[in-house]
């Protein structure tokens, strides 16, 4: 009877995975040395995979050709990622789109950045996870909101948001605030919020939403401290338990926690700021039982050096497992900190990986 051989070490390595996915925002964690041609790469290389006995991982270019390894002449690992690069490229438009009067057009962008107004686009919406007109659209309603958060009247706001005219704001307000721009103002007053708690092994979930769609997820071990936690989310709200016709959807999350591959599809309703909305959009593309770190998502939505802004916008995200926050762990792998406990972060990743 043949018996199968163990896997190799190196298959078992998490930078095999990534190497082996070819995934670009591993670029720059490690170089991938190929023993049988005495070359190394980055982990997005597309040549062909060699066998893992025959793969050397290495924290730098400079420590793969002290080893003796010369770079590979397809991605060219001794030179800046391309990854960083667009990052780059990136940061550098955003920052336009951000202290223009108007949203430049996006041949105007594409021409600055010097691509084409096809290839561009493809480029920035990777990178942020919006285009270039939504990430306009999205830093006009964050200005917005700050705006009224500090006290502004209406109509300043909307001047200061760069809103050519009010009724051009009043037009999208609903969507811009997720509410009419008086109530964000008072704290989400005569804003209806729904919400109902459900019991997964991992404890006690609180599931909320509005006639837009889920605003808050909530992990804990009591019910009271949830509904606490909702209220002062948002403290003028008319919060009110929801009726049996909402179960279907707690069901729905309470299913993900125990079996995460059955996925969770809801529609959200996302109230932060510009940057927020950045980070929890990239969060959004991770995928099931796959983690990446705080830089990671700094390169993706291109503020490579905004690490701890990151660390803080995932902390602020209210509707957990929706936006899974639990996949992102610090830059030595390890898990560190998630609002609703370590315990249940380890959990929701050891699930997610089918392991037992």
């Amino acid at each position: 009877m043949n018996q199968v051989s163990a896997p190799h070490p190196i298959a078992r390595d998490p930078r095999w995975k990534s190497f082996a996915a070819k995934d670009p925002s591993a670029d720059g964690r490690f170089f991938i040395g190929v023993k049988t041609t005495g070359i190394y790469c980055r982990p997005s290389c597309p040549a062909r995979t060699p066998k893992p006995q025959n793969v050397a991982f290495f924290e730098s270019a400079e420590a793969a050709e002290r080893a003796g390894f010369r770079p590979c002449k397809r991605c060219h690992p001794d030179r800046p990622s391309l990854w960083t690069l667009r990052g780059d490229i990136v940061a550098e438009v955003c920052r336009r789109i951000e202290s223009a009067e108007a949203i430049p057009s996006l041949d105007a962008l594409a021409k600055k950045a010097g691509f084409s107004p096809y290839h561009f686009h493809r480029l920035f919406k990777s990178a942020t996870g919006m285009t270039p007109a939504a990430y306009g659209r999205a830093h006009r309603a964050s200005r917005m909101r700050e705006a009224l958060t500090h006290g502004e009247s209406v109509t300043a706001a909307i001047h200061e948001a760069g809103y050519g005219s009010a009724s051009r704001f009043y037009e999208t307000s609903d969507k811009v605030l997720g509410m009419k721009p008086s109530d964000y103002r008072s704290g989400g007053v005569h804003t209806e919020i729904f919400y109902s708690v459900g019991e997964s092994s991992l404890g006690r979930i609180l599931v909320a939403h509005t006639g837009r769609g889920i605003c808050a997820i909530f992990l804990g071990d009591e019910p009271e401290p949830l509904i606490a936690d909702l209220k002062r989310r948002f403290p003028k709200a008319i919060i009110s338990e929801a009726g049996p016709d909402f179960g279907a959807t707690v069901a729905q999350v309470v299913s993900f926690v125990e079996q995460p591959g059955r996925g969770l599809d809801l529609p959200l309703d996302l109230l932060g700021t510009n940057f927020q909305k950045r980070v929890w959009a990239a969060l959004q593309e991770i995928p099931l039982g796959q983690t990446v770190t705080y830089a990671d998502i700094a390169a993706r939505i291109g503020a490579p050096r905004a690490v701890r802004a990151v660390g803080t916008a995932c902390g602020a995200n209210h509707v957990s497992l929706a936006v899974p926050c639990h996949r992102v762990v610090g830059t030595d792998g390890r898990l560190h900190g998630y609002r609703w406990g370590l315990d249940r972060k380890k959990e929701l990743l050891k699930r997610e990986r089918g392991e037992d």
